[in-house]
């Protein structure tokens, strides 16, 4: 299944927020990512469609399998393409991470394996992701 930016985004921030906290709400999401309730609930209703989420009655929003395979892999591009700007490239930290987070979402698997590769042989490792 094909994702848009903003889902991507989405399914990351639950997967950031969940470890912080056990319990997170449409309202957490919503907070973090400076967006309205309506936006929230109308990108709740299609994650849960695509079967990436899961929102129980008390309103705890729960990745399901796929929706967490696809969380990491998002934040691991997320982590990799700044850690690229700030270590390699000497990017300063929020210019590093606002770009990496509009870059994650657009570039290729095989330039994305090429660029980790390049890092790795460089003595770059990469921050271990709870799945």
């Amino acid at each position: 299944m094909s994702l848009h930016e903003s889902g991507e985004d989405y399914l990351e921030t639950i997967y950031l927020l969940h470890q912080k906290t056990p319990y997170v709400r449409s309202v957490d999401i919503a907070n973090e990512l400076g967006y309205t309730k309506a936006s929230i609930s109308r990108a709740m209703r299609i994650l849960r469609e695509a079967g990436l989420i899961t929102v129980a009655e008390d309103g705890d929003v729960r990745l399901t399998k796929a929706g967490l395979k696809k969380a990491v892999e998002v934040y691991e591009r997320h982590t990799l393409i700044t850690d690229f700007f700030e270590q390699f490239l000497g990017v300063n930290e929020i210019t590093a991470e606002k770009d990496a987070c509009k870059i994650e979402h657009v570039i290729s698997e095989e330039t994305y394996l090429r660029l980790r590769s390049y890092m790795t042989k460089q003595g770059y490792d990469p921050k271990k992701v709870k799945a």
